[in-house]
Parts: structure tokens; sequence; C-alpha cells
């Protein structure tokens, strides 16, 4: 209870009052810590150490790719093809094509890596990144007719002496005869074949035989010689390939001359010794010669191809021959 203040003196009085007047004022109640310390960006204070701490910034999600918490701060990472924007925290695309990818020929960027090729005729190596040569010729026997050359990033075609490629596989024979490439004198004629050509003399009669056209030698009726040999003979020349399927139809004979009532037999007279060919007449003025079995060259056939007429109502008998000389090509072109 306070004191009464008439029973105080003046002095007293004045000493009560400014007492009274202190003590209405309520105790210090502060929520704030005894004692405080700021603290500086990146940190935050700890109510329980009474220190400041390092703030997770991580844990906000800043980064696009990777975050790596650091004292007082943070930094942003990007994974491997990318790169920090000007933000310093989203990641862009690194274009590694136009920064000296590792690739041998071609690069092709994509999103957060990039892609090697190669050029038509390479195949990428299983490091990723160089360029090995195709070998197409080891792949197939059928990418050219006679011979396949592997070169770099491609391969081409070849042909033997004696032909030309044709389009890009394909061989066709030169005629040396027709393109006037040949070596033969002005008595002589050139006979093409397959691969090459053959320069024959133009007159190929031989004694009793006379030259009476080209390619046609008689045996004249007066020559006493001439009697038990066919009455003229006629050069001609073909040329087949190597290999070729049988059996075959090569040349066709046909009776220049039909008298009444005769009758003409075909067959091979020389130089079939071994039986490849063969004669089927089709009627009785004209025979098909033809190839039995496969031959393969180069080789030369001189086929004396004979026709017979006969006449029993007149006994007449007379022969021709067709020298028909086969050429066989080294190859099956």
């Amino acid at each position: 209870m306070l004191p009464c203040a008439s029973c105080l003196p003046g002095s007293l009085l004045l000493w009560a009052l400014l007492l009274l007047l202190l003590g209405s004022a309520s105790p210090q109640d502060s929520e704030e810590p005894d004692s405080y310390t700021e603290c500086t960006d990146g940190y935050e204070w700890d109510p329980d150490s009474q220190h400041c701490r390092d703030i997770d910034e991580c844990r906000y999600r800043y980064c696009q790719h990777r975050c790596v918490n650091l004292p007082g701060s943070f930094r942003c990472q990007c994974e491997p093809g990318f790169q920090l924007g000007p933000n310093n925290r989203s990641c862009v695309d690194v274009n590694e094509c136009d920064m000296g990818a590792p690739c041998e020929q071609r690069c092709f960027n994509s999103y957060g890596t990039f892609l090697c090729r190669c050029h038509q005729g390479y195949e990428l190596h299983r490091d990723g990144f160089s360029c090995s040569d195709i070998d197409e010729c080891s792949y197939s026997s059928y990418l050219c007719q006679y011979r396949c050359v592997n070169e770099p990033g491609r391969f081409s075609c070849h042909c033997p002496q004696g032909y030309q490629l044709l389009a890009t596989r394909l061989c066709q024979d030169i005629d040396e005869c027709e393109s006037g490439a040949h070596q033969c004198s002005e008595a002589q004629t050139c006979v093409n074949f397959h691969g090459g050509y053959r320069c024959v003399d133009t007159n190929r009669c031989v004694e009793p035989y006379i030259q009476v056209s080209e390619n046609r030698c008689l045996c004249p009726a007066s020559n006493p010689l001439c009697r038990e040999q066919p009455s003229s003979i006629v050069h001609r020349y073909m040329t087949i390939t190597s290999e070729r399927s049988v059996p075959a139809d090569v040349f066709q004979i046909q009776a220049t001359s039909v008298y009444p009532g005769a009758y003409n037999a075909f067959q091979i007279r020389a130089g079939n010794s071994q039986g490849d060919f063969y004669i089927r007449q089709i009627n009785n003025v004209s025979a098909m010669l033809v190839l039995a079995r496969p031959v393969t060259g180069p080789r030369e056939y001189v086929l004396d191809l004979e026709m017979v007429t006969m006449n029993s109502l007149m006994s007449y008998r007379a022969s021709s021959v067709l020298r028909l000389t086969v050429f066989v090509g080294a190859y099956t072109f």
C-alpha cells in the first residue's frame, strides 16, 4: 500500500511521486534474443546455435539441370551437351558440330548430343566417329559383268581387252572393223569377233579353185581335179560366246538355187571331230547348224557345211560347201 501523501514531508513527497511514475512502466518482455548478429546474403540466423547458417538454395530448384550448393551461394551445372544460358540457371544445347566435333566426315547436331555420319560408300566405324571404306565388290559377284575394282568410297567396273564398258556394269565388244581400229591391209578383210578381230586374205581360194566373187571359190568342171571336189566353196564367219546354253541354233544354211526334182541333204563334212555341232534339216532347201554342247573360248572352228544335191531320175549328184569359221570368245558376254 502506497504511503499517505499528506503524512510525508515535501522532499519525500517528491521522491514518492517519482517512484510512482517509474513503477507504472512494465518490465522488459521483448521477444528479441539477448544478442543478435545480422547475417549476410546466403545465410540465415539459427536461433538454436545463435549463429548464421548457410542457406541450401538447391532445395528451391533454381537450376534447370544440376545444382551445387556452396557456402553462402550456389552454382548451376548442365548435363554434357549443354551449357549455361545467359541467366546462369537454364541450360542451352551446344552445337558440337560447330565446336570441332571429332566426326571424320559428316556431323549432325541433335538436342544435347551429336551424330557422326559418313559419305556414300563409307560406313561408320565402331568408335562412332571415323569412317571406313565399304568394299562393295566383296558383297556381290554380280555388280560388274567382268571385274569389280574397289575404290575409296565407290567401285568401278572394268572390261577385258577388246571390250568397252556399257552403261556402268556391262561389257560390250569393240567392233574394230567398223571403227577402223584394225591393222588389216588392203588385200585383207577385217573380221570382227567377241573380244578381237582377224585379218583374212580377200582371196582365200586354193587350187584348183578360183575366185569368182567375194568369199566364193569355184572349182571349174573342166579341171579334172575338180571331179571329186565340191563345185564351190563359200567362206563365212561368225562369233559366239563361251559357255552358251545348249542346244542352240547358231547358223542357218540356205540353198541359193532350187532344181525341179532335186533333193538336198545337209551335213557337216569336216571340222567337227569332237561332235560339238550337228545339222538339223528344216526342209529341202534349208538346215540349221546347232551347237550341241557348251564350248569355252578363245577357240576357233572351221566347219565345212556341205549341201549335197541329188536327182535320182537324172542320176545327178553335186555338192557345194559353206566353209564357216566360228570364233568362240573368251568370255560369256
